[in-house]
């Protein structure tokens, strides 16, 4: 008798000391959703269209005429600018075109008007002597066949035409050949050098009154009316920004993940609210560094009508790579691996029972199951203590 209540005891004690043993852990249902798998990382804002001017000497802020935020059409004047100096710069300039110009059609026709008529009054006066020259030589040529001439004073007369002609042909190469080649090359080089610096000075005089080249907003006006001006110094950034590219930094690992058409997600902490989208336009080709990390770029056009986003701002980007809908999913952290099998402990009977499953896609919170278990099957995730989870494991489930 006493063996028998001492049996029971003992059993009863068991039964009450395992109950107490059971882990306790938390638990999900496997269900029917949809689960995205995504690359999610930072980007930047950049417009479409954009327009700097930069000063183009170092000069004065004459007068600003619009503001940070004014829409501005076509062909509307932004800013003035000092000129003064560039249009001294340019009268300059003319006068050096004017004086190679005379120059090179005093080359041209071989001299200036005056040294001209020099060499054509020069060269009739020597046709003039050649043609008395000739004359003398032909009368001494006669006298001597009748005896009245000498043939000394008919060598003096050859010699006269020779020295005639001499003077005319050189008269003559003077007018037409007056300047060498490298000569005319120099004057020609004078000239297109003054041409090009007019034409420097008109390009900056253009540049010191900004004109707005397409209709945009201003969104960047950093100096003040008045202001002094360094060469290079940015004075305007004009935009069209009812449409604007985000440039996605996209780490390493992530890069083989991407799509062209891939659906994109914009978010900006100053409007925690709102959310822009788009798609990925085309795969990074190169991997650059970025900071600190290694990333490929790639980016999309997003709507902006509302004009909200704006240049240069940080944004986050989430890049939905597949989606799957009406699918078998747990939470990721139910999924364990052993070599290359996944499996999770389904719970029956307040028990852990290892079930392999086969998975599909995953993000970072669900994870697709495709064969393995069905819907509705209770899994265990993780414990509330430090004891691992194992098969045959007792266990209560804390909701």
């Amino acid at each position: 008798m006493w063996t028998s209540i001492i049996i029971a005891a003992v059993l009863f004690l068991a039964s009450f000391m395992s109950r107490g043993d059971a882990v306790p852990v938390r638990a999900a249902t496997a269900q029917l959703t949809t689960i995205r798998s995504v690359v999610s990382t930072n980007g930047k804002v950049e417009p479409l269209e954009n327009f700097e001017a930069h000063a183009p000497i170092g000069t004065t802020v004459k007068k600003l005429l619009v503001k940070e935020g004014d829409h501005v059409k076509k062909g509307q004047l932004l800013v003035e600018m000092d000129d003064a100096e560039a249009r001294s710069t340019a009268a300059q300039a003319l006068a050096q075109i004017r004086g190679a110009q005379a120059d090179l059609s005093a080359v041209q026709a071989g001299g200036t008007q005056e040294e001209v008529y020099t060499v054509e009054s020069q060269l009739s006066k020597a046709r003039s002597a050649r043609d008395t020259a000739q004359r003398n030589l032909a009368a001494l040529e006669r006298l001597e066949k009748d005896g009245a001439a000498s043939a000394g004073e008919v060598k003096t007369a050859e010699d006269q035409l020779q020295r005639a002609n001499a003077d005319v042909m050189l008269l003559e190469q003077k007018r037409k050949d007056r300047y060498s080649k490298p000569e005319i090359a120099k004057v020609e080089a004078e000239k297109a050098q003054a041409q090009a610096a007019y034409d420097a000075a008109e390009d900056t005089l253009r540049e010191l009154n900004i004109r707005a080249p397409f209709d945009g907003i201003v969104y960047s006006l950093p100096e003040i009316q008045g202001a002094y001006v360094n060469p290079g110094d940015l004075i305007l950034q004009e935009a069209d920004l009812s449409k604007v590219r985000v440039r996605a930094f996209v780490d390493e690992p992530d890069v083989g993940r991407l799509a062209s058409g891939n659906p994109i997600e914009v978010t900006w902490d100053a409007l925690p609210t709102r959310m822009w989208h788009g798609t990925v336009g085309a795969n990074p080709t190169v991997i650059k560094r970025h900071e600190t990390r290694n990333v490929g770029e790639t980016t999309c056009i997003v709507d902006n009508q509302d004009l909200k986003l704006l240049p240069n701002v940080n944004v986050g980007v989430t890049i939905i790579t597949a989606v799957h809908q009406n699918v078998l999913a747990v939470p990721r952290e139910a999924l364990h691996q052993e070599d290359s099998q996944r499996y999770v402990y389904q719970i029956l009977n307040n028990e852990l029972h290892r079930r392999y499953v086969q998975t599909a896609l995953s993000n970072l919170t669900q994870v697709e199951i495709t064969g393995g278990i069905s819907q509705n099957a209770l899994v265990a995730l993780s414990p509330l203590n430090t004891k691992p989870l194992h098969d045959g494991l007792a266990v209560k489930v804390v909701r």
